[in-house]
């Protein structure tokens, strides 16, 4: 997989992930953190799986948002939250940790660089 379509991914899953984590945020969050969390997933199918699933929900939240189609949105933003769960609490921190990094910082601007799709959470 695409480091970039993986960053990606984790951002579009972290709101929800992180809106009800119970793991305490980490103080920074590095690109190792991120390369670690790749590998975790990719090296387990299930967990594979459970992302691409996460992917294609993350699109289906994306064109809701843009319909205007709110409780459609929630159910779907519901679902990658429980997705997320199994993914671990590696990814769990990660997500938690990529909310309160400095948009300025190395892991920030590659962050938003491979984000091009925006929510109004």
């Amino acid at each position: 997989m695409n480091l970039r379509l993986i960053v990606t991914i984790l951002v579009i899953a972290a709101a929800p992930v992180s809106a009800q984590a119970q793991m305490p945020t980490p103080a920074t969050v590095t690109k190792a953190d991120a390369q670690k969390v790749l590998r975790i997933i990719s090296s387990d199918k299930a967990k594979t799986l459970v992302y691409c699933q996460m992917a294609k929900l993350g699109d289906q939240m994306e064109q809701a948002n843009e319909t205007g189609d709110s409780k459609k949105f929630d159910r779907l933003f519901q679902r990658i939250y429980e997705l997320g769960k199994q993914l671990g609490p590696e990814y769990t921190a990660l997500i938690d940790g990529l909310q309160d990094i400095d948009p300025e910082s190395e892991v920030g601007l590659a962050r938003d660089a491979a984000n091009p799709r925006r929510f109004a959470f």
